[in-house]
């Protein structure tokens, strides 16, 4: 049930959407008021939870290690899977984000022979680094509709992109690998029962979300071969504040819009904020350094304490009479 309804969610909005926009109707609103609102919320959300993340203490040091900390100059440190300093944390944190170096780590259970052990896992490793940088790809690539003139990066990472020349339009790389890394991510929680016992609809919908974005991009530009020169001044007017609703556009696009609008509102409040969040994590971003630099609790409040100097003081005469040993007795029986 979870699966359906994440699936329908957005099928049915988009089926919504393209019917209205059909008639003629709703177009300033999908095409104008709709994504300025959902610009708004995504950035007001982003900086709203960076904000609150960057505020809040850090009471404890909880760095995740993986491997030889600091110690003695003649044992080897691990600076990547230990750092001791700010330098090795940015390695770390450059390794993570880049390549997901700690995904690369996965293992999984196997039973050989009723003997459980554990292996290599790196199928997810890869797919989630194909389905990540093709979504990355893919957005710079779309700079071109709201920058003019286009950038010579972005041309030469259109080529590059479309370097095997297949078809008319040229296919475009990316396309195939953002739409074949979030199959099989959804796959994934959809067969796997361990997978899917564990699964929330906040983590089927954003696959959805994304699987139905990049499929009506596809069908736009390889199938029904939608007018460039319109969907250009229309997003130009959106990102210089001119909005124009060129009247040969077709209802498809509003689809695209809607979906891509759905995903940036619901973005700030879902777990696609580990792209910020990871930055935060106390576990990534602190070296692991405790037994040089002590880490005081911020929450901690004034307690009064009550030193074994003082309470010795308190009860000097009765820990004498019952043959204690008092360290600070200054009696002159005890100097002599």
């Amino acid at each position: 049930m979870k699966i359906i309804i994440s699936f329908l969610l957005p099928f049915i909005l988009s089926v919504m959407v393209y019917m209205t926009t059909s008639t003629g109707n709703m177009h300033s609103f999908f095409g104008i008021i709709f994504p300025y609102s959902a610009f708004f919320i995504f950035m007001a959300g982003f900086i709203y939870k960076i904000i609150d993340w960057s505020s809040s203490p850090v009471p404890f040091n909880i760095t995740t290690t993986t491997g030889q900390a600091e110690s003695l100059k003649w044992i080897k440190q691990n600076k990547l899977e230990s750092p001791a300093g700010t330098i090795s944390v940015i390695g770390r944190m450059a390794m993570e984000v880049l390549f997901f170096r700690s995904l690369f780590r996965n293992t999984k259970h196997y039973s050989n022979n009723e003997t459980p052990g554990y292996g290599p896992e790196k199928s997810l490793w890869l797919f989630s680094l194909m389905f990540h940088y093709s979504f990355l790809f893919i957005a710079v690539r779309h700079l071109r509709f709201f920058i003019q003139p286009v950038p010579q990066i972005i041309q030469l990472l259109e080529s590059f992109d479309g370097m095997l020349q297949v078809a008319v339009p040229v296919l475009y790389l990316t396309d195939l690998a953002l739409v074949m890394g979030v199959t099989i991510l959804l796959a994934r929680r959809v067969l796997l029962p361990s997978i899917r016992y564990i699964s929330l609809p906040a983590d089927y919908i954003p696959l959805f979300l994304i699987l139905f974005i990049a499929i009506s991009g596809m069908v736009m530009r390889y199938i029904t071969r939608v007018d460039i020169i319109s969907i250009q001044a229309m997003t130009m007017g959106l990102v210089t504040f001119h909005p124009v609703i060129p009247e040969n556009i077709d209802p498809l696009l509003f689809v695209h819009l809607f979906l891509v609008s759905s995903l940036f509102i619901y973005f700030p409040f879902s777990k696609l904020m580990h792209m910020g969040g990871i930055f935060f994590s106390p576990t990534r971003n602190i070296a692991a350094n405790s037994r040089r630099i002590r880490h005081v609790n911020p929450w901690n409040y004034d307690v009064k304490v009550h030193t074994y100097e003082e309470y010795e003081e308190d009860f000097k005469e009765m820990m004498k009479s019952a043959g204690l040993p008092v360290e600070n007795d200054n009696s002159q029986e005890n100097v002599k």
